[in-house]
């Protein structure tokens, strides 16, 4: 048995290299004096990248490798859960490096920030991961518990306490909820493992099944709320625009990653093969609730004056766009997915990057803030331009390409109806992301002040991040190559 679990821990390195990391974090920050200021702290940051980047050379060195099961079959390691680690970890290091240089977390708070981030990664890893119902709620609690924290850590801004209060009054009903389905769900199958439930499911007659639909129902609240999909996006907005902006750019990406992926796991393990009843009724409601999510979201976007509320909204829709993709329930799907999930990471940076830096100089995000930044630093703006372009889904961009991946794997599937939804959902994308654009070229600054935060280096790192928005929209077929081999392991 011994053996065993050593066997099994050798290929669970990357997430053990990150809880080693977290730890060495909190005797590291142990080791400053009250006096020395965050961002100073250059070796509890550097300790950070380097965990970061052991974990991430340790995934991309696993992505070629045979799918395995570990722990008694709870936990899995396969292609798709190693890609969406990958994007997680990438997210993760450029929020904790946008930490250090905003202005909007205080000083004695950044060290925290970064600790608190890597176990909501950890946690994230996990439901990504995750091969039975009971790791599938710790890592949803594990990433949710932590999150509450990050998002009331100025805790002398009062919507930054209220984002944290809603965070936990919405995360604690939703999971009570995913909970009670999940309990109904053992009660009717008597197992908690993915693999036992795809044997147990065809077996149950048709009155069995119209019992189990509402618990799958409630166990998708869970799941929901983490990728903020209607109905349970009601917290996202007010969370997102009270929280530091490093931490909303952070929850822009690791949670919602780490959700889509569970989310995936699930549909393709449990309603993958099966035509019954109670397939048809998932699909339903992940068509419905896909529709809605796109719809709300880019709806309420348009009369926003934050920047940074109007990206909240953003998300939202950009989420629903995902669940297009799960719904299809086959390999097109996934694939489609996964590669969203990448152009969706760097897309997210550079707008989130740029506000930043925008909202540190100003002290707010508003849309009037971003007036004349063409003149003043055109490589920023330009930067802008194309990250809001590609939101929008406009060729030549990787936002294009990931849209119409996901267009393709639903029309394979003749779902006409969310096809047409999902394109008018992007023409009313292009009036709140083009306002962005029209504000940054046509109108004059408010001030010739040049913006601190855009210096040469964070410049060179925003255009760097650009540089695969532009070139994943040309060469997607390299990624879409990676991405068809990050295939599901069902066990």
């Amino acid at each position: 048995m011994a053996l065993s679990y050593l066997a099994n821990i050798s290929r669970y390195i990357p997430e053990l290299i990150l809880c080693f990391t977290m730890v060495g974090l909190i005797l590291i920050e142990a080791t400053y004096g009250d006096k020395e200021k965050g961002s100073s702290k250059g070796y509890l940051f550097g300790f950070a990248f380097i965990g970061l980047l052991s974990s991430l050379v340790y995934l991309v060195q696993a992505l070629p490798m045979a799918p395995v099961s570990l722990f008694t079959n709870a936990v899995v390691i396969d292609p798709f859960s190693t890609l969406a680690k990958i994007i997680m970890v990438l997210g993760t290091g450029f929020c904790i490096y946008l930490n250090k240089v905003s202005k909007d977390i205080y000083e004695d708070m950044k060290s925290e920030y970064t600790i608190i981030a890597v176990g909501v990664l950890i946690g994230g890893m996990l439901l990504a991961s995750a091969n039975n119902m009971l790791i599938l709620y710790i890592g949803i609690e594990t990433l949710s518990i932590l999150s509450y924290v990050l998002a009331s850590l100025k805790k002398h801004d009062s919507r930054s306490s209220e984002a944290g209060l809603k965070y936990v009054l919405y995360g604690g009903v939703s999971g009570g909820i995913m909970l009670f389905g999940m309990s109904h769900i053992f009660g009717m199958v008597g197992t908690i493992q993915f693999a036992e439930l795809i044997h147990v499911l065809p077996t149950l007659d048709n009155s069995k099944l119209l019992i189990l639909m509402p618990s799958f129902i409630l166990f998708f609240a869970g799941i929901g709320y983490k990728i903020s999909c209607v109905p349970f996006h009601m917290w996202t907005p007010d969370v997102y625009e009270g929280s530091p902006l490093p931490v909303t750019t952070f929850f822009s990406i690791v949670p919602k990653v780490a959700g889509i992926a569970a989310l995936v796991r699930v549909s393709m393990t449990f309603f993958g093969s099966d035509s019954s009843v109670l397939q048809m009724s998932w699909v339903a409601l992940l068509s419905v609730a896909a529709a809605l999510t796109m719809t709300v979201g880019n709806v309420s976007a348009i009369g926003q004056r934050s920047v940074k509320r109007m990206l909240a909204y953003s998300s939202i829709s950009h989420a629903g766009v995902m669940m297009l993709g799960v719904l299809v329930l086959s390999d097109i799907g996934v694939k489609a997915i996964l590669f969203y999930g990448i152009t969706y990471l760097f897309m997210t940076l550079v707008a989130f990057f740029v506000t930043s830096f925008v909202q540190d100089k100003y002290g707010n995000d508003h849309f009037e803030r971003f007036n004349g930044l063409m003149s003043k630093h055109p490589v920023m703006a330009i930067c802008m331009i194309v990250v809001m372009f590609s939101l929008a889904g406009l060729p030549p961009l990787s936002g294009f390409v990931a849209k119409f991946n996901i267009l393709s794997a639903i029309l394979s599937k003749k779902y006409y109806v969310l096809a047409i939804i999902t394109v008018l959902n992007s023409v009313v994308s292009l009036y709140y992301y083009m306002k962005i654009v029209r504000l940054m070229v046509f109108k004059e600054s408010e001030s010739s002040e040049g913006i601190a935060g855009f210096s040469f280096t964070n410049q060179v790192i925003i255009s760097a991040l650009c540089i695969p928005v532009v070139v994943l929209g040309i060469f997607w077929d390299k990624i879409i190559l990676l991405a068809d081999g990050a295939k599901i392991f069902i066990k």
